[in-house]
């Protein structure tokens, strides 16, 4: 439960910072006890946005604070 309320709070954070922006929730299926973001761009490549796999504990600490994350995008974009 507080993964995927974590993840709703990303997405919608993505999604207001930057129009249209198709944000796909675990489109595989997710390494246990993992929170990682990525940004996937036109060309096929990879970026990754935010990771709390090395993170923690304790455990709040897995999690990235929204701003954070899209802060990542917006350099990534640019």
């Amino acid at each position: 439960r507080v993964f995927g309320r974590n993840a709703a709070a990303v997405s919608e954070a993505l999604r207001g910072a930057v129009a249209h922006l198709p944000v796909d929730i675990n489109p595989r299926q997710p390494r246990r006890n993992s929170f990682e973001v990525s940004l996937v761009k036109e060309d096929g490549s990879t970026v990754e946005l935010w990771s709390g796999i090395g993170k923690g504990p304790p455990r709040k600490l897995k999690f990235p604070q929204p701003e954070a994350v899209v802060e990542a995008l917006k350099n990534s974009l640019a």
